[in-house]
């Protein structure tokens, strides 16, 4: 299964957006910025994002995108679906019914073995990403990560976020 590269520029943008102060946002030029990606594509990933709930998008000067809820409360999957939709990835288009050997439709009573495989594996894959919220990854990024890389991270954060005027 390949997974497009918007799942991925989308859960960094989450998890970089999980670093911010509850009001502060970051514009989607910023985003683009950091991560080293075509402004226009990950626009577009994140009005994903925004119809799916897991961003809110700010309007104005001081605007961009913020968490539309907690780190703990969004799962990869959620992300994974906002961006590359809920349908499943194995489609059953029943070719056991074609070619030489294919019999009436009454002779196939049972639901394709090859399709049966393919959803446990969908149901166990898609359970596991339902499991992991960004915030354990960040968790674990931020164990792992080498110590250089946080304050570089701070110092970006500090200069690009934007925050509401009181």
């Amino acid at each position: 299964m390949k997974l497009s590269d918007g799942v991925e520029w989308s859960i960094h943008c989450v998890m970089l957006l999980g670093a911010l102060p509850p009001d502060a946002t970051l514009s989607g030029k910023a985003l683009a910025e950091f991560h080293g990606v075509p402004e226009s594509y990950l626009l577009k990933h994140l009005k994903m994002l925004v119809a799916s709930e897991i961003l809110a998008s700010v309007p104005g000067p001081r605007g961009g995108y913020r968490l539309a809820r907690t780190p703990r409360e969004i799962t990869l999957l959620d992300v994974v679906q906002a961006v590359d939709g809920k349908r499943p990835a194995f489609r059953c288009t029943e070719i056991r019914r074609r070619g030489p050997c294919s019999l009436e439709d009454s002779a196939y009573t049972a639901c394709c073995g090859v399709n049966r495989a393919m959803l446990r594996a969908e149901q166990a894959y898609r359970k596991a990403l339902s499991e992991e919220t960004i915030e354990d990854i960040t968790d674990e990024f931020t164990a792992e990560a080498d110590p250089r890389l946080m304050p570089l991270g701070q110092r970006w954060l500090d200069e690009n976020m934007r925050i509401p005027k009181s």
